[in-house]
């Protein structure tokens, strides 16, 4: 692939006080055609059809575009996208529908806390400052308000592109495998026409200290979407960005962040006050600009912490004075990792590669544009002293997000409509923190670590080269796959486990103590292996559909030592009582959280309608309510090690002797027996009739407007060559799916087709996010139907170059090396733990494709919608007119979920709009009824 990007250092920032979100509205627009290339759609068509993609993103101070595509059409992309910002049509008659564009997107924003937060803090900065700014924008602020003020959109669009897309305001990064002459000749001829208004660019260094306001220095409540306990403690410093090549920001972020021994995290955790920590600066537009920076530790609380919340941040200020009076230390060990890991980083892909480099560019100096942000250069005690005593209890914010807030909250934030009160810092702490309070001396700077990695030769071969992975150990309990790398030569390792057991499945109860086991296993692991994961070795422990999933990836030399780590603790687990509620109360925020997004709740009903014996997160919720205990985590977590089938890949800096030793490790250090019969690792799925089903239920998150539809079409049990038949069909699809459904009828933001594997059970489905202010969700199912058979004549009427560039795209992405050895890895893993083991996959997929024909396509895609067609429809509906809701505008006035002591799913009969469609009234009632298709695999 070829990439390039190009970064406006202009943003919402500089949007006009009338206007809130023209910045972003504007790289919405520029992107409808251009003088010489006018098609509206051209640009995207252009992509798709070599192999490519576009996006682009507004932040406070820069917006940036970005593409990719094959190489060999990277030059006539670069000038098709180069047009955008020489001479872009800017449609008028296209301004309506993206203006629902935006709005859309506004409205998938709205739930999320992170917005919600981002937005109330900007609100306490001093009136006039630019952060105070709705950088969204909506179809309030950009149709219904301009057009009562008499605001021609349109003029002020131009107006706004002509005063900010100009050539010195720009940045362009270009990658290919061209020779760096040929780029920049091709650069030089392209881009050479880009305008140059002479207008010096926007500056904000005139405005300073933007939080320094009693507003900020304040404790806000406030009711968040998600079911969570969290602290926001937040300091407004000045500008770090000048400080890059010493980064204080982070040098701090990794001292608080620390889990470990003497850290704050570790404290709190025996406190039972906190499970989760994060500190630092997400190095976004908001966070870190020319105006200021922010610092946040992020706390997410327990019940009990919520309870102790004042106390809980006077540790975090009590570790902060500790810092502040030990004084910044020249860790070694901060710059040795951050050197191992810069000096054998995985290559990036193009896209991200340039996009990030386009960023540097306004930030750092030319010698440091491609290390700037990842290097440690300099150390500087007295910017990170400096910085550190900033970060004092006067200076900062306190937030305490918490459902408990309900009722107490009787402020409003305009946009989001967050709910909020403001009060001062309690009398008691105030006049704690206002003096010089003692240091816990239970809090510490970390101790010396011992995952450091210092051996970074390359293993000699003990084992024959092969291209795929090889079985080199086979016993009644487990197998072990190994494949040393010869590629990357790279001294990391990738290590996975499944170990599989009949104990998961066998109800909901089982499938939620799998969970609890996983919780407090990972837990019980976070502070003695902090180590491993400073030092970049990583373990992930995953609650899989039929066992425990255990994957471990780093340097070679120490990773040895994090998996027995890994296996003693799995071997020799255990438990408090206190732990066990405290976790039981996390994992049920958990699941509410998941049922009420309405993208997850759909995508969970299609699996749970078409997977048999897979049990939906309503059921795992509903048993977590009713009650789970210690004994029966017991009782589980010994069932399930006495039995088991292991299944390990070992890829990367080693020999076979010690992949083979990794095995035998988890065997005799769980001592558990082989399984009396083979486990299955996939579900039966459901034969879907000939007909079209209908699974429509409410949101459960009350007053969230956004619908979720998804419609699905089953293939069935098919071969290789039905399933690449179906991925080109699908990506046939993509870009007039967008079109139809997206750019021209504006049904919802996110609009997309996707191939579909259940179990090995093909098929493809069209996805669409609306709002139910806006559009019946039924509708929008009638909308999809109809692209369809829009795309139905539009097949009929593909030539031969349209379908064989097509192949060819879709062969090149298969044939398109790993950039690096994890994604190998994933590839591999994907066939051992559905075991299917056809490591050579990519391979028979594309000769597959070399035999199509353009007949076949068309043929494959008619059966799919014959008469005998088998379609699913999931609705997951909002609240709003459109969906006939009496109650909405008493809704409206209600925020969060409302899924209640009993949380049921509430299922709707079909409206008008399908009337005569099947539905479901209740799954298991409804599965039970059908056929399942035998277990099948995708090998020939």
């Amino acid at each position: 692939q070829s990439a390039a990007a190009l970064c406006v250092t202009v943003g919402s920032f500089c949007d006009p006080e009338d206007l809130p979100g023209l910045a972003h509205f504007l790289e919405h627009m520029v992107f409808l055609g251009s003088s010489k290339y006018p098609d509206e759609n051209g640009f995207d068509v252009f992509l798709k059809k070599h192999g490519g993609s576009e996006n682009a993103s507004t932040d406070c101070e820069r917006t940036v575009f970005y593409f990719d595509i094959r190489q060999q059409y990277f030059k006539a992309a670069l000038d098709r996208w180069a047009q955008f910002f020489i001479h872009p049509l800017m449609i008028r008659d296209a301004i309506d529908r993206e203006v629902e564009a935006i709005d859309n997107e506004y409205q998938l924003a709205k739930p999320c806390d992170t917005n919600r937060w981002e937005l109330l803090l900007g609100s306490l900065a001093r009136p006039g400052y630019p952060m105070r700014k709705f950088f969204w924008g909506n179809a309030e602020t950009l149709k219904h308000k301009p057009k009562k003020s008499n605001i021609d959109i349109y003029t002020r669009l131009k107006d706004f592109w002509q005063n900010y897309y100009s050539a010195p305001y720009m940045n362009l990064v270009v990658q290919s495998k061209e020779t760096l002459n040929t780029l920049e000749n091709w650069v030089t001829e392209i881009f050479s026409q880009i305008p140059n208004n002479g207008l010096p660019k926007p500056s904000f260094d005139h405005l300073t200290d933007p939080f320094d306001t009693p507003e900020f220095h304040k404790l806000y409540r406030v009711v968040p979407v998600s079911n969570i306990h969290l602290l926001n403690i937040t300091w407004a410093l000045p500008p770090q960005e000048r400080n890059y090549r010493v980064k204080p920001l982070r040098y701090i972020s990794w001292l608080v962040g620390h889990e470990g021994k003497g850290s704050i995290l570790s404290f709190l955790r025996k406190k039972l006050w906190a499970v989760a920590l994060s500190g630092g600066n997400a190095e976004t537009g908001f966070e870190q600009n020319s105006i200021y920076s922010i610092f946040m530790i992020s706390i997410t609380l327990t019940s009990e912490g919520y309870e102790h919340f004042y106390e809980v941040a006077h540790v975090v200020f009590q570790y902060m004075k500790m810092l502040q009076k030990v004084g910044p230390d020249k860790r070694k060990e901060i710059q040795k990792i951050n050197d191992n890991e810069f000096s054998f980083q995985d290559q990036v892909d193009p896209i991200n590669y340039v996009e990030n480099i386009c960023e540097n560019m306004h930030l750092f100096c030319k010698q440091d544009f491609l290390t700037g942000n990842q290097l440690l250069f300099d150390y500087k005690p007295e910017v990170i002293a400096n910085v550190l005593d900033l970060l004092c209890p006067q200076r900062a914010n306190l937030c305490l997000l918490s459902t408990n807030n309900e009722g107490k909250c009787p402020l409003k934030e305009r946009w989001f409509e967050t709910q909020y009160s403001v009060e001062d810092i309690e009398q008691y702490w105030a006049a704690v923190w206002a003096f010089d309070f003692e240091i816990n001396l239970d809090l510490h700077h970390p101790e010396e670590n011992e995952y450091l990695a210092t051996d970074f030769s390359l293993k000699a071969p003990d084992f024959p080269e092969v291209d795929y992975p090889v079985k080199v150990l086979n016993t009644p309990q487990g197998c072990m796959w190994y494949k040393k790398d010869n590629k990357f030569r790279k001294p990391k390792v990738y290590v996975h486990f499944h170990l599989i057991s009949p104990q998961v499945q066998q109800s909901a109860e089982s499938v939620v103590l799998l969970d609890i086991f996983v919780s407090i296993l990972s837990l019980n692991l976070s502070e003695p292996a902090y180590g491993a994961d400073t030092a970049k070795l990583e373990y992930k422990l995953v609650a899989g559909e039929h066992g425990l999933i255990i994957r471990v990836k780093g340097f070679n030399h120490k990773l040895p030592l994090l998996l027995q780590l890994v296996v003693d603790h799995l071997s020799d687990f255990s438990f408090t009582s206190g732990v066990f509620e405290m976790v039981k109360e996390e994992l049920k925020k958990t699941y509410f959280n998941m049922l009420i997004k309405s993208e997850v709740l759909a995508k969970d009903l299609c699996h749970v309608i078409l997977e048999h014996g897979k049990w939906p997160i309503i059921d795992k919720y509903q048993r977590l309510l009713k009650g789970i205990s210690a004994e029966s985590l017991s009782s589980f977590v010994k069932a399930f090690k006495s039995q088991l089938f292991v299944e390990g890949l070992a890829q990367g800096n080693l020999t076979c002797q010690e992949a083979k030793g990794f095995l035998r490790c988890v065997v005799a250090k769980l001592q558990f027996a082989p399984l009396a019969h083979p486990c299955p690792v996939q579900f039966r799925v459901v034969d879907l009739p000939n007909t079209h089903l209908l699974c429509k239920v409410k949101t459960l998150n009350k007053g969230d407007a956004n619908s979720e539809v998804t419609v699905y079409y089953q293939a069935g049990a098919r071969s290789l060559r039905e399933c690449v038949l179906t991925e080109l069909l699908v990506m046939h699809m993509e870009e007039p799916c967008f079109n139809f459904l997206r750019t021209k009828e504006t049904l919802g933001y996110h609009v997309y087709p996707a191939y579909r594997n259940n179990s090995g059970i093909i098929g493809f489905s069209i996805s669409v996010t609306t709002q139910a202010t806006k559009h019946n969700s039924e509708f929008v199912d009638k909308k999809i139907e109809e692209f369809l058979l829009y795309f139905e004549e539009k097949m009929k009427l593909l030539t031969e170059d349209a379908f064989h560039a097509q192949v060819c795209s879709l062969i090149n992405a298969k044939e398109c090396e790993d950039t690096f050895l994890g994604g190998e890895m994933d590839r591999h893993w994907k066939e051992i733990i559905s075991q299917q083991y056809l490591f050579d996959r990519l391979a028979c997929e594309i000769e597959a494709l070399k035999s199509l024909t353009k007949e076949d396509l068309i043929e494959w895609f008619q059966v799919l919608r014959g008469k005998d067609r088998r379609t699913l429809s999931i609705h997951v509906v909002g609240y709003g007119e459109q969906e006939q809701d009496s109650e909405f505008a008493a809704v409206l006035g209600v925020q969060g979920p409302l899924l209640g002591e009993h949380p049921q799913l509430m299922f709707l009969p079909p409206s008008s709009y399908m009337k005569n469609t099947a539905f479901i009234r209740h799954i298991k009632d409804f599965t039970s009824t059908l056929n399942l298709l035998p277990y099948h695999k995708i090998l020939q």
